[in-house]
Order: C-alpha cells, then sequence, then structure tokens
C-alpha cells in the first residue's frame, strides 16, 4: 500500500509504522496527521497516519465534478478525525478545471466501490457514505435502491448535505452557465441501475432505508430549496424512521465558514457513533 503524508498542523511528516486500530476521536481533540493511500483500483484514500485501520466514509461529489477540491477537502477533514475517506470520482469526464457529465451514471458502480472499500486493506468496521447536491441524491437514491433489494452491503450510515428528494435529469457540464436549471439536460437520464435508466421526477424512496441518516440543508438554497429535505425528513418520521436534520438559517447551497465547521463537527460525531 502506498502511503505519502500530506497534512499534520501545516507540516508535512514521514509517517509512522502503521501498528494499531484506530476508534474515530472527538472532533474537539487534536486531529491525527493526514496521509495519502492508494486504494481500490488505484483510487486515493485520505487516512489518518499510523493508524493500521479505521473505518471508512466513500464520498460523492456534486455537479462540481470528481476532480473538484469539495469532496477532497471533507475528505481531509474526516481522515483527520480518524476515518479512512475515500472520494470516488463517479461524473464522466472532465479535469480540474471542468466539471464532467452526470449522464447515465451506473449506480452498480458505487455499490461496488462501497464493497471494495468495505473489503480493503486498511479499513476495519463499517462503511459510511457521504453526498453533497448531486452527490447527496446520488448516495439517497443508491442505498434506497440497495434497501428495496435486500441488499447485504447496505452502507452503516448515510450523512448528506442540500440533497433532492426526487430524481432530477442528467447534468451537462458544456451547458454551464450561472443559472444551474440550464445545465440540467431534460432529455438525458441521470443514473441507471442493473441497466436500466431512472427516470426523473420519481420520488427517492430513502425511507427503505432503515440506517442511521444525517439530513442537512442551507435555509436559503437558490438552487435546491430547503423544501427539499423537509419533505424527505417527513417521509422518514411518517415511516417510523428517526433521521438527524439540521437546517442552516442564512445559507445557501454552500456554507460559509462558520456554518461549515459547525456542519463538520456534526458529521464527524455522527459518523464517530455509527460507523466506530
Amino acid at each position: 500500500m502506498n502511503r505519502r503524508s500530506i497534512l499534520a498542523g501545516g507540516a508535512a511528516l514521514t509517517a509512522p509504522n502503521l501498528s494499531h486500530a484506530s476508534t474515530p476521536r472527538d472532533p474537539t481533540v487534536s486531529p491525527y496527521p493526514v496521509e495519502t493511500r492508494t486504494g481500490p483500483r488505484g483510487s486515493t484514500h485520505y487516512a489518518p497516519a499510523g493508524i493500521a485501520s479505521a473505518p471508512a466514509v466513500l464520498l460523492l461529489h456534486g455537479s462540481e465534478g470528481g476532480n473538484s477540491r469539495w469532496s477532497h477537502v471533507t475528505a481531509i477533514f474526516l481522515a483527520t478525525q480518524g476515518f479512512v475517506a475515500a472520494p470516488f470520482p463517479y461524473s464522466r469526464g472532465g479535469n480540474i478545471h471542468h466539471a464532467g457529465d452526470i449522464v447515465e451514471v451506473e449506480l452498480d458502480e458505487t455499490a461496488e466501490a462501497l464493497r471494495l472499500l468495505r473489503a480493503h486493506e486498511g479499513v476495519s468496521g463499517a462503511v459510511g457514505l457521504w453526498g453533497i447536491s448531486r452527490g447527496a441524491e446520488h448516495a439517497l437514491l443508491l442505498t434506497s435502491l440497495m434497501a428495496s433489494e435486500g441488499d447485504t452491503d447496505l452502507p452503516g450510515a448515510v450523512a448528506v448535505h442540500a440533497p433532492s428528494d426526487v430524481i432530477v435529469p442528467g447534468f451537462v457540464a458544456a451547458h454551464y452557465v450561472p443559472n444551474y436549471r440550464s445545465r440540467v439536460d431534460l432529455s438525458k437520464p441521470a443514473w441507471r441501475w442493473r441497466g436500466t435508466p431512472l427516470e426523473s421526477g420519481t420520488p427517492i424512496e430513502v425511507e427503505r432505508y432503515a440506517g442511521p441518516l444525517l439530513l442537512g440543508h442551507g435555509e436559503e438554497d437558490p438552487v435546491w430549496p430547503a423544501d427539499r429535505t423537509r419533505r424527505l425528513e417527513a417521509r422518514l418520521r411518517a415511516a417510523g424512521r428517526t433521521p438527524e436534520v439540521h437546517y442552516y438559517p442564512g445559507e445557501g447551497h454552500g456554507l460559509r465558514p462558520a456554518a461549515a465547521n459547525l456542519d463538520r463537527a456534526r458529521l464527524s460525531a455522527f459518523f464517530r457513533r455509527h460507523l466506530a
């Protein structure tokens, strides 16, 4: 397994010998230094340096694409908290400057990524799933489909920010303009499952999942209004589920620093409770 230290209070470190398992620490405690490791099929993981094995989280980016910094920033944060964090770049094409398309993405591949991560060296215990925006839609949709089939490889806990409660049409990066709706291609499905395109507008039946759920949304989100999370919450509670839900007053689709710090603290505490 390749390892390279990338963060420790702003200074580079050489990783010590890996010799013991990790119990993710409280976010108020001094964080772990972080190193990169090579994951399944050459993917990049962020992990707490010096820790032989730890619970893991698969991270799903939004329409900014798999090469953007957002999911990697969250992954590095989770690694400082003692988790193996694996960003999964599912969009098609794109690079560090331009997002890829979200069109007919095979959700089966994400389910396989979860299985590979769970079985990988350096991962112990449960595997969680995190997503933001289109990644939040992706996470909830995949989890609901796996639950509907009785899949035993379901994530141990799911956390999302700014999700949709219904399936949204495909995203074509070449259509980029400031208004998100102009980038949505109504003629193309975003997702496929078991080889079948999934119809836009279909409710995401996340209430099928009986595991722990964390939902967050900015109350002033101009892209996907917070009512989408309120509808998800209402359906979950009607089904007898008990999700952890947080709304952020005055915040938009993304969160400003103070709200983002609070959200990350809640995220770490949530996964620490349910994956350790």
